[in-house]
């Protein structure tokens, strides 16, 4: 099988975008490859067709190892994929025991393709093992710069990859990210153990897409203002989820269909309002940068930026998801005086002095009654409101210090943790029958001992609250003692990865070059925002290494440069 032929057969089209066609014949050719193409370029193309295709020629390297960050983003692909009628499974934080063992099982005995999971799954010594055992042809690492420390985005699960490659040798991998400096090119494939230099490179430019930055003080009624300038879908992204409802509850004011979307929703919530925004029924969805990676919906005509984001990568990612479907798009950044101020105290916000995050370390242990020498692989949910309030230590600077001390190995901090819904029937089964209980409960208290083993000594997982109705039945039983009931719910989540030390080190890897890097990139983002001199198409690409571009003759410095030429 040709990749075209695979293309058609599973995808349904008869031609590759620009540079698939290379990613894909360097990946077939065995070559670790490293794709940079901007937002909506198409990327899960590059691996999916050569993954086809080799299986399709070697069913002993059938299976495409994807590594991707997000848990509902590879449900969607892997949904995707089972409704072309190929074979996909997914692994992730959350499944019992008994389904990831199955999951597995199926891309080693079954005719599957792509096995997806989360970069902490590599963690697991027992899950790498079973990876020697698998038909793994391919490894697709998506969000590549989450490996680099010098990326926006760097995360420390992501430097586990570079393990799975020691005990699949022989296996070619494709780093895909849109977003990445000529610094951060260099660092991907130093990390990922590239055998070669081999990047093939799209431009970043977007011909569609116009960058505007308005000076305003009053960022609402501007919003409002375009909004009913520019027709069509609209992402606005905020920096807070408190922000986020506030607005969205504002611009409702003005008839607006809106709705606000953050990290502490629950599942079921973010996918009600992501599916209604996709299907046009919410026009505008005010978000956090919690929102937008992965989705499929290529006629977003406007993306506004109320808050200056921290850097100019996630500047442009988030922008790039407008106007995927070629047609003129709008990514507009509000910006004023007070902006530039908030950025220095971010600075100070990101990267507190090192004896803060020691202070917040011992505090946080304290807290969690975890003893000198003890705790390691330890879990527990962290109530950060109570442990600022109890130990008398401010939010933000707190939340930048969990997040360093997890870089530095001492802790596994995630902020928007899911805990999965969790149920134990209190009462025997031969004493159900003395409770009044409709059909409803009957039938679901059936289903769950007949399915869950345990479930009449300890909590279980149980996938059956994600219906509305299940739940409901569980509360309505919840509440008349018959269960014990943990609904699904989302906050933080620090695990122990080492025991608790007396005294921790923060390397200049970590903390001093990482913050002088910051504090680069914030700069590098304000002069975007208050330069009027030079194209802003420009000024984007020259950051991303692209030196020789042309004005792109609409953004708003390129139609004022215009405007004043005719003018003389």
């Amino acid at each position: 099988m040709t990749p075209k032929e695979a293309l058609n057969k599973y995808f349904g089209y008869d031609d590759f975008r620009p540079l698939q066609s290379e990613i894909i014949a360097s990946v077939l050719s065995g070559r670790d490859t490293l794709a940079l193409m901007p937002t909506g370029g198409g990327k899960s193309i590059c691996f999916q067709v050569p993954a086809l295709v080799m299986g399709h020629d070697n069913p002993d390297r059938r299976l495409c190892l994807v590594i991707t960050p997000l848990i509902a983003l590879m449900r969607d692909q892997v949904a995707n994929l089972q409704a072309r009628g190929i074979h996909a499974e997914a692994v992730y934080t959350g499944m019992s025991y008994d389904k990831q063992r199955v999951a597995l099982d199926n891309c080693l005995y079954g005719p599957y393709h792509f096995l997806y999971c989360s970069p902490e799954r590599l963690e697991s010594e027992e899950f790498r093992k079973r990876l020697k055992d698998l038909p793994i042809g391919l490894i697709a690492v998506d969000e590549a710069h989450c490996i680099s420390q010098w990326g926006y985005d760097f995360r420390p699960s992501y430097l586990n990859i570079a393990a799975v490659r020691e005990l699949l040798p022989d296996v070619p991998v494709l780093a895909l990210t849109a977003t990445a400096t000529p610094t951060v090119v260099e660092d991907i494939q130093r990390r990922l153990g590239f055998k070669e230099t081999n990047v093939l490179k799209m431009s970043f430019r977007r011909e569609n897409l116009q960058y505007v930055v308005r000076r305003t003080d009053n960022k609402p009624e501007q919003i409002a203002h375009i909004l009913s300038k520019v027709p069509g879908s609209a992402i606005i992204y905020v920096r807070n989820r408190k922000r986020s409802q506030e607005l969205a509850e504002w611009i409702a004011t003005t008839g607006e269909s809106v709705d606000f979307y953050h990290a502490g929703l629950t599942t079921r919530e973010r996918n009600e309002r992501q599916e209604a925004w996709k299907e046009g029924r919410t026009r505008v969805i005010v978000a956090t940068n919690a929102f937008g990676m992965g989705i499929d919906k290529a006629d977003v005509r406007l993306v506004i930026h109320h808050d200056l984001p921290s850097h100019l990568e996630s500047y442009y990612q988030e922008a790039g998801r407008a106007g995927r479907d070629g047609q003129t798009a709008y990514a507009v950044l509000l910006y004023n005086e007070e902006d530039k101020a908030k950025a220095r105290k971010r600075v100070i916000d990101t990267y507190p002095p090192k004896e803060f995050v020691e202070q917040v370390y011992h505090k946080t242990m304290d807290f969690l009654q975890i003893g000198a020498g003890s705790g390691l692989g330890h879990r527990f949910a962290l109530h950060m409101d109570q442990l600022c309030h109890v130990m008398h230590l401010p939010v933000i600077q707190t939340y930048s210090a969990l997040h360093l001390l997890t870089q530095a190995g001492y802790i596994d901090f995630q902020e928007e943790y899911e805990t999965q819904p969790r149920v134990c029937i209190r009462v025997q089964r031969a004493q159900l029958g003395e409770y009044d209980l409709s059909s409803t409960q009957i039938a679901l208290l059936d289903h769950l001992m007949r399915h869950y083993s345990g479930i009449f000594t300890d909590l279980q997982y149980v996938r059956e609250a994600d219906k509305p109705e299940d739940h409901e039945t569980l509360v309505s039983l919840a509440q008349r003692g018959i269960v014990t009931y943990i609904p699904r719910s989302v906050g933080c989540c620090l695990t122990m990865t080492k025991e608790r030390e007396a005294e921790i080190y923060l390397s200049p890897l970590i903390y001093d070059d990482r913050q002088k890097r910051f504090a680069e990139q914030l700069h590098a983002m304000v002069e975007y925002a208050e330069q009027t001199q030079f194209c802003r198409e420009q000024v984007l690409l020259a950051y991303f290494g692209e030196t020789s571009a042309v004005p792109c003759g609409h953004c708003d410095v390129c139609r004022e440069i215009a405007r004043r030429i005719i003018a003389e």
